[in-house]
């Protein structure tokens, strides 16, 4: 078993949640440095989601596991916010979802599906209208 620290993009936990946002911003791919660099991406919901978040993370030291409920799917899973447990809108529930730190750089919404794999049945007798005149072997 290898004892291999986590790295994104050549730095570990620790020195991401030291940087600051500007140099987070860096690392990160490009289409969430250009958002994240926005004045107009930071919206109310997205503030009160990571000052939710970081309330939960200082007071989660008692040992309680303290859930953040949201609907904001398009955060993209920023350093400060690994260890935290968010339950993330679909649709239809919340689902719960441990952020951990291979998910940084990633948006919320990619781990709470919306949509479901259709799984036709097979035809048969009463499928359709049609299906009431196939001979039965």
């Amino acid at each position: 078993m290898s004892s291999r620290k986590f790295r994104y993009r050549g730095y570990t936990l620790e020195e991401l949640k030291q940087m600051s946002m500007d140099e987070i911003l860096d690392l990160l791919p490009s289409r969430r440095r250009r958002s994240l660099s926005r004045q107009e991406f930071w919206t109310p919901r997205r503030k009160k989601l990571l000052e939710d978040i970081r309330r939960v993370m200082e007071t989660g030291d008692r040992g309680e596991k303290i859930i953040v409920r949201t609907h904001v799917r398009d955060m993209p899973i920023l350093p400060e916010m690994v260890g935290a447990t968010v339950a993330v809108y679909n649709g239809r529930e919340f689902l719960e979802i441990e952020i951990q730190a291979q998910m940084i750089g990633h948006l919320l919404g990619e781990f709470s599906p919306s949509t479901k794999v259709v799984r036709h049945g097979a035809p048969g007798i009463g499928a359709t209208r049609s299906s009431l005149y196939v001979p039965l072997k």
